[in-house]
C-alpha cells in the first residue's frame, strides 16, 4: 500500500482553525485536502462553499480536491474554480447532463471528477471516462463524516479499476467513506491508489496526524 495516496477530508477538522489544521495535514503528509460541499439538498448536511475555498486556498500547498454535494450543480462550477479547486468531482445526479458538467470543469482549467453513489451503477461512467481524471467510489452514503464502510461497494472499486484500465487513460480511482486502517488495506486491493478519510485522520489533534495518515498507509 506504500504508493496510496491520501486526501485529508476538512469535514473533519477543527473548523475554528482551519487554515492551521490545513497546514498541520499537509506537514503530516496528506496528500490532498478533499473539501466537502454540501448543499442540504443534494445531501441532508450544509457545509461550506466558495468563500471558504477561497479563504483556505492560501493555506493549502497541496491540490485542493473538491467534492461536490450541490444540485444543481452546473450554476456553481465556476465560482468553485475561481476560489482555487484544483480538481472537481461530481455526481450524475447532480444535473441533467453529467457530460456537459464534466466539459465545463474542464475548459475552466481544472481535473473532472465524476462521483459514484453507493445506489449508483457503474455503468454510469462508461460514457464519461473520456472526460474524467478521477473516478470517485462512496463507500457511504454521502452527507456525514464518521459512517461505517458499505463493503458491497468494493465490487464497484473493481469494476471502475477495470474499466479505467481497458480504457488506457490516467485516471485515478479515489474512494471516499468509512476509511480505517482495516478497510483501506481492502479498498487498495479493490483497485484505489486515493483514499478519503477525515475522522480517521483527524482524530487525537495534531500530534497524531502524521502516524494517523501512516497507518491508512499500511
Amino acid at each position: 500500500m506504500t504508493s496510496v495516496r491520501i486526501a485529508a477530508s476538512i469535514l473533519s477538522a477543527d473548523f475554528a482553525r482551519l487554515g492551521k489544521e490545513i497546514e498541520a495535514i499537509e506537514k503530516a503528509g496528506a496528500d490532498f485536502i478533499h473539501v466537502d460541499v454540501m448543499d442540504g439538498h443534494f445531501v441532508p448536511n450544509i457545509t461550506i462553499g466558495p468563500v471558504v475555498v477561497r479563504a483556505i486556498r492560501p493555506h493549502a500547498k497541496k491540490p485542493l480536491d473538491v467534492h461536490l454535494m450541490i444540485a444543481p450543480v452546473d450554476p456553481f462550477i465556476q465560482a468553485f474554480c475561481e476560489a482555487g479547486a484544483d480538481g472537481i468531482s461530481v455526481h450524475p445526479e447532480a444535473g441533467p447532463h453529467v457530460h456537459r458538467t464534466l466539459q465545463y470543469i474542464r475548459d475552466c482549467g481544472r481535473r473532472p471528477g465524476i462521483v459514484l453513489n453507493p445506489g449508483t451503477p457503474i455503468d454510469f461512467i462508461d460514457n464519461v471516462l473520456d472526460l474524467v481524471d478521477l473516478v470517485l467510489i462512496m463507500t457511504v452514503n454521502p452527507g456525514f463524516g464518521g459512517q461505517e464502510f458499505i463493503a458491497s461497494q468494493l465490487r464497484k472499486i473493481e469494476a471502475a479499476a477495470e474499466r479505467i484500465a481497458r480504457s488506457g487513460r490516467k485516471i485515478d480511482l479515489e474512494v471516499d467513506g468509512g476509511i480505517t486502517p482495516e478497510t483501506a488495506r481492502r479498498a487498495v486491493d479493490a483497485g484505489a491508489n486515493i483514499l478519503v478519510a477525515g475522522t480517521s485522520v483527524f482524530k487525537g489533534g495534531a500530534a497524531n496526524y502524521a502516524a494517523n495518515i501512516a497507518r491508512l498507509r499500511g
